[in-house]
């Protein structure tokens, strides 16, 4: 079992930045799977980026949003840049783990607004 907790969301204006923690309860290693989702309201959870040597970004975040992970402290990263208002959602911390369980982080609310 592993509980992992967002943190770092808010409200911000259109151009801002904002960077996201997610931190797990448990030591993970550089192969353990993470990566952030997001839920907009009344949408489907989407992918948003995937941490790694080679990391991947859904089309709509590339160039804006930055994955990365310390691995020595058991977090992972989202810095988001050039924050738009369709980037309003919530965001999740997402793992799986070496036997394929997932788990997920209870959200963290990003709004972007004037």
């Amino acid at each position: 079992q592993v509980q992992l907790l967002e943190s770092g969301g808010g409200l911000v204006q259109p151009g801002g930045s904002l960077r996201l923690s997610c931190v797990a309860s448990r030591n993970i290693s550089s192969t353990t799977i993470m990566a952030w989702y997001r839920q907009a309201p009344g949408k489907q959870r989407e992918f948003v980026a995937l941490s790694g040597t080679r990391p991947s970004y859904a089309d709509s975040v590339k160039g804006r949003f930055t994955i990365s992970r310390d691995n020595a402290n058991n977090t992972m990263y989202l810095q988001m840049n050039s924050l738009k208002p369709e980037d309003t959602a919530v965001y999740y911390c997402h793992l799986r783990d070496w036997d394929q369980s997932n788990y997920w982080g209870q959200g963290t609310q990003v709004t972007v607004s004037s």
